[in-house]
């Protein structure tokens, strides 16, 4: 094909908000609204976090999902955040992080036993805290703890945490569910810290909600152990699509009423298909 006759690529779809069930909600209507059944690429960036790295949901959108996730068969959104990051665990840790990846750890092996299917291959905070190599013992969310907190001017490419481990996950199956989290980078600015993460495809349906809230999550906890607020977080993906429903399925009606009645509220962003910097002095 000839330069003359290449199409060009679509611009990225930009989601700012700071509510984490208005962000997907207006995600999921963007692709039920329009052609297709995908968003490539996607910005998706929250802010509005709480002193202690909470951010708002909408209860009507969150209950809505679970229920129809249940009557799908498909995890819930908590169930899908602690691949990400083991928010109960962390509790039960009293904020000790050494407490946290002991009993981490210790459990996991029966987390994976659990769901050896979808879990045979590792979870997310697994790969991050036992990557298999590396220093502290493969645990790269310490290592980078433990230099930010060794000295000053830390360089900014050593705070980041990878998923992907192409010996392992470069192999030629057809479908591969994991891992679709590439890495996390984490960027300490004059607001607090910013968290990056990098899919190169999501599940709008069934994984992105809990991926945005287990991403929030952890960037709260490093956050914590780095002694400033969570700022940011931006979410980038490569291909958001909608899989495993139908945009037609009767059983979505009750959540996309509730997607509706939460972006149309008064005070609700909207999402702009265009090239933006999400927040200033973060890379994404």
């Amino acid at each position: 094909m000839s330069k003359s006759k290449m199409l060009a690529a679509p611009p990225p779809l930009v989601i700012d908000d700071t509510n984490i069930s208005r962000a997907w909600a207006r995600l999921l209507l963007r692709v039920l609204d329009g052609a297709g059944t995908e968003v490539a690429p996607l910005v998706l960036s929250l802010s509005g976090f709480a002193p202690d790295g909470i951010i708002a949901e909408d209860p009507a959108v969150r209950q809505a999902l679970d229920r129809l996730l249940k009557h799908k068969r498909r995890l819930a959104v908590d169930d899908v955040a602690v691949t990400i990051f083991p928010h109960r665990l962390w509790q039960m840790s009293r904020g000790d992080r050494t407490r946290l990846f002991t009993l981490y750890r210790a459990t996991f092996p029966r987390w994976q036993a659990m769901n050896r299917k979808a879990n045979g291959r590792g979870l997310y905070f697994e790969r991050m805290i036992m990557y298999g190599r590396g220093p502290c013992d493969g645990n790269q969310l310490e290592w980078i703890l433990s230099q930010f907190d060794s000295r000053m001017g830390v360089r900014r490419s050593m705070l980041q945490a990878t998923t992907f481990d192409p010996g392992r996950d470069h192999i030629a199956s057809a479908q591969l569910g994991f891992p679709c989290l590439q890495q996390v980078s984490f960027e300490p600015t004059a607001a607090g810290l910013v968290t990056n993460a990098f899919y190169a495809t999501q599940q709008i349906f069934d994984k992105a909600y809990g991926n945005y809230l287990g991403l929030a999550q952890l960037g709260a906890f490093m956050a914590h152990e780095m002694g400033m607020p969570l700022a940011r977080l931006n979410v980038m993906v490569g291909v958001a699509k909608l899989e495993r429903i139908t945009k037609s399925d009767a059983d979505f009606a009750p959540l996309v009423a509730a997607a509706h009645a939460l972006v149309t509220s008064p005070g609700a962003a909207v999402a702009q298909p265009v090239i933006a910097a999400v927040t200033a002095g973060a890379a994404l």
